[in-house]
């Protein structure tokens, strides 16, 4: 079947292909930042420090283990579909598709209830400090107001990268990182809602993102277009995207749990050191946003160049984002440790807020360029149905590590710097460990197998 518009990854110059496939996703990540980092300035900026912290505190922290598991798990239907997508495959794309667009219905009414009802007492086992946890219930609890929309236009968004459209979900986040700031400055700072006030923005913002990726879907006319009617899990379809995609929900979990114990000793170094851990998680968000693109950008062009059996391309494609990443990183990193005292005066006047988010981001910054090694060469793998190898790894060089450190070290050494040390020892190690992983891997026999198993 004639293909539409959409990138063929399978075919090109690699570095071209890659970067006209990248490009778009690295500026919708960066929208999607901006998207989250604007609750925090305005938040910061017109209720002050206490509500920063409530907001990007321990709340944002079971944001992020919530929303990653499921972002784990949609990362199965990103493969499967573009490995279907490169095989032409019509008929098993149908079924991924609306299979994950079910999985996302039933994955957000789950997460919707859940997490309203055990917000509370999450807060309380996090040690939030007593004096932010009245607002940081409120924006949790209508934070999850709006998680069917957000997984929606999630998967929606995976579904179109799979099979090479990275440019409607940059228009739609583009829009509605737009609609989200003014819908922040209307509650927050007109009508006065406080902090769910940016949590209700953030969820219209959702809303109509999803919205507008399903209408998209719907218009397509190829295997991956979306029919209401045709909503309903496939079984064999599910079995095989949760094969993939179960090993990255449990990685995210991981980083997400070994990140909420690390947020307790940050707790008890008081309301300061959590707004400044909050304001710096946004600042160098910028970097994490950019990489996590070119881990996207992979596991899409070698699915579909593993479900076209292009084993040489696969693995010419992995050294040329390889080399595109980690120059970005460096470029970066120098950027963050120049002007990050400066972009923290965006969310706070509280000289000791930016002294210690200023520490944490030297901390950071000159250790990234390992973690480059890392989304890359996890991400590549996934994308050719290694998903398993790469979540062994990082949930024992990353997370293990770190939960380790916060047990064994931290109570010794109860600082910053004792704190945020465990970061780039953990990414050392799991850098080391996914080369090995890597160097080992024999693609060239999975990519001359069948792709996708039989369906009843």
């Amino acid at each position: 079947m004639p293909r539409t518009k959409n990138l063929d990854l399978t075919q090109g110059i690699i570095w071209k292909q890659l970067l006209l496939f990248l490009l778009p996703i690295a500026a919708g990540t960066l929208f999607q930042q901006f998207y989250s980092t604007v609750d925090a300035i305005v938040v910061g900026r017109f209720l002050g420090s206490d509500a920063l912290a409530a907001v990007g505190g321990s709340a944002a922290v079971i944001v992020q283990l919530v929303v990653g598991i499921f972002t784990g798990l949609s990362s199965g239907a990103t493969v499967v579909i573009s490995h279907g997508y490169g095989a032409d495959d019509q008929e098993k794309l149908t079924r991924a598709v609306h299979t994950s667009i079910a999985f996302s219905l039933l994955g957000g009414i789950v997460i919707t209830v859940v997490g309203i009802l055990l917000t509370p007492q999450s807060l309380v086992w996090l040690k939030n400090p007593q004096e932010i946890m009245a607002d940081a219930t409120l924006y949790l609890r209508w934070y999850f107001v709006g998680t069917i929309p957000m997984l929606l236009f999630n998967m929606g968004s995976g579904i179109l990268r799979a099979v090479g459209d990275s440019k409607r979900p940059l228009y739609y986040l583009m829009l509605c990182c737009l609609l989200n700031i003014v819908l922040d400055l209307v509650f927050v700072a007109g009508l006065h809602f406080g902090v769910e006030g940016a949590a209700i923005a953030t969820s219209l913002s959702n809303l109509v993102s999803a919205l507008l990726i399903l209408t998209q879907l719907a218009k397509a006319k190829e295997g991956y277009r979306f029919q209401p009617r045709q909503t309903k899990i496939h079984r064999p379809t599910l079995t095989h995207i949760l094969g993939i995609g179960v090993p990255a929900a449990v990685e995210s979990s991981m980083y997400a749990f070994s990140n909420l114990l690390i947020q307790v000793p940050i707790n008890n170094l008081g309301t300061d050191a959590v707004a400044a851990w909050s304001a710096t998680s946004k600042v160098d968000g910028i970097y994490w946003s950019l990489i996590v693109s070119f881990g996207v950008a992979i596991m899409a062009f070698v699915g579909q160049n593993y479900g076209a059996g292009k084993y040489d391309r696969m693995k010419a494609s992995v050294k040329v984002c390889m080399q595109i990443a980690m120059g970005t990183t460096i470029v970066l990193s120098v950027l963050l440790m120049i002007f990050a005292k400066y972009c923290f005066l965006l969310f706070t006047d509280n000289p000791q807020v930016i002294q210690y988010a200023t520490q944490v981001v030297y901390y950071f910054a000159p250790f990234y360029f390992i973690w480059t090694v890392i989304e890359v060469l996890a991400n590549a793998l996934r994308g050719a149905g290694d998903a398993l190898a790469p979540m062994v790894i990082s949930v024992g060089g990353v997370c293990g590590l770190r939960i380790l450190w916060v047990f064994l070290v931290v109570p010794h050494w109860p600082t910053l710097l004792g704190i945020s040390i465990c970061y780039p020892l953990s990414w050392v190690l799991t850098a080391l460990l996914l080369i090995l992983r890597y160097r080992r891997a024999k693609w060239h026999e999975k990519a001359k197998g069948t792709v996708l198993p039989k369906e009843a």
